[in-house]
């Protein structure tokens, strides 16, 4: 098989960061309180960041949680107002009962929805904070059952962010497995040494923003692509420039490298790096009916001629290219089986999904 050239369809947001300052988001619900404490009282009071802390908070009652974690760090802890502006080396707790957001660079609360179901206000805040901040988001999962924070970490670490889980010092780990099953950590560690991993990112390059670094030096961004070609058959040179950057500047970080060509030396001599770039590369940002709008113009504008006239044993095929990890394949499926029952002209379907990222497609 020749080379494969990639173009980046994505819709990954180019805007800079509503903020100047990386804003962590950590989430837990069951044991929580106990690994909130660990983290807290090793981490410095002066990183130069915010932390936001979202967790499962029982609506009910009043909440101690900020009174609480303050007697664990010399940081301000403040339970979220309406409206509140986000400010480094200060550290936000969702009230009891809400859900939260962010928008431009303010905290913007919500009634916790009525529906079914278990509460996803880490998801919630983790994916607008990924749309807000881009590569200056960072999200941690910590103890908690269920998954919620897998979909947030998953955005975070697409729009160049970074991710962490608790290890199995986790009291209910199944939160952190979720996010460590869906393959979006970037690091498993017990929360002292998360709290450890968030000061060395604040005292780097990143906090500088790495990402411009990389554009500055456009030299050493091809001789990598061209490793990466050599080594897997990819062809990122079409590839979009503040994607790749972002990629890049994301590995570099987490394999504390401060500038380009050393990261190229330690490409060279450290080929699992490569992999883990190309993946990194790869990893897009999907879910069922992403785009309401393309499936509504499928559903009324194309569905219909496809079927029209047509055998019903002559089957309908759809391919779908840059599959990922299927949602999209999916809610193609779904759309049209719907589709076909509601105009009872049931047709045979078929569907071809692929993906030059193997671990997606397996997923």
């Amino acid at each position: 098989m020749g080379a494969v050239t990639l173009q980046d369809a994505t819709e990954e947001p180019v805007t800079p960061a509503a903020l100047p300052f990386p804003v962590t988001c950590i989430g837990a619900s069951a044991g929580g309180l106990e690994a909130f404490g660990a983290l807290l009282r090793s981490l410095p009071a002066n990183t130069g960041m915010a932390f936001v802390l979202v967790s499962h908070l029982p609506p009910d009652h009043a909440s101690a949680l900020a009174e609480l974690l303050s007697r664990a760090t010399e940081m301000r802890v403040t339970e979220v107002r309406e409206g509140m502006s986000i400010e480094p080396n200060r550290i936000y707790v969702i009230p009891p009962g809400r859900t939260m957001v962010m928008r431009a660079g303010k905290l913007h609360l919500e009634s916790r929805p009525t529906t079914r179901g278990a509460p996803s206000p880490i998801n919630q805040f983790m994916t607008s904070l990924a749309e807000e901040q881009g590569h200056r988001s960072i999200g941690v999962i910590l103890s908690g059952t269920g998954s919620d924070g897998t979909i947030g970490l998953e955005e975070i670490k697409a729009n160049g962010g970074i991710t962490f889980a608790q290890d199995s010092s986790a009291q209910y780990d199944g939160m952190p497995k979720s996010a460590m099953d869906a393959g979006c950590v970037d690091s498993v560690l017990p929360p002292a040494e998360i709290a450890a991993e968030l000061a060395r990112i604040a005292s780097s390059s990143y906090v500088a923003a790495t990402a411009e670094l990389v554009e500055t030096d456009r030299t050493n961004v091809a001789r990598i692509i061209r490793l990466m070609h050599d080594a897997t058959g990819l062809d990122f040179t079409s590839y979009k420039r503040s994607t790749l950057d972002r990629r890049i500047a994301r590995r570099m970080v987490r394999q504390k490298v401060e500038s380009l060509a050393a990261y190229l030396r330690f490409l060279r001599t450290h080929p699992e790096e490569l992999e883990e770039l190309r993946q990194d590369i790869l990893i897009s940002v999907t879910g069922f009916f992403r785009d309401p709008e393309a499936f509504e113009a499928i559903t009324s504008r194309v569905f219909p001629k496809l079927i029209a006239k047509r055998p019903h044993e002559e089957m309908v095929r759809f391919w779908v290219l840059g599959c990922s990890t299927g949602e999209e394949a999916y809610s193609l499926a779904m759309a049209f089986t719907e589709f076909s029952e509601r105009a009872k002209r049931p047709v045979r379907l078929q569907i071809f999904a692929t993906d030059v990222n193997g671990a997606a497609v397996e997923k």
